[in-house]
């Protein structure tokens, strides 16, 4: 579902393995292929958020410097 030009939703169900399938089109839109590496973060407050491998670093130094404020 795409909300805004920039932001997208998609509904996803989880398996009894706790395991969950990305949408297709969110895999186009991020160039997610097989093998890739994501990240998975999670705050029991906001949720989850899922990283592609190439945005990792970027928002890690981000959360760490909020931290260290």
């Amino acid at each position: 579902m795409n909300v805004n030009s920039e932001k997208y939703a998609w509904m996803v169900k989880i398996g009894e393995k706790g395991q969950f399938v990305i949408p297709k089109e969110a895999r186009e839109l991020f160039d997610l292929q097989p093998g890739n590496e994501i990240l998975v973060l999670g705050d029991t407050t906001r949720g989850l958020a899922i990283l592609p491998k190439q945005l990792q670093q970027e928002y890690i130094k981000r959360i760490f410097s909020e931290i260290e404020d």
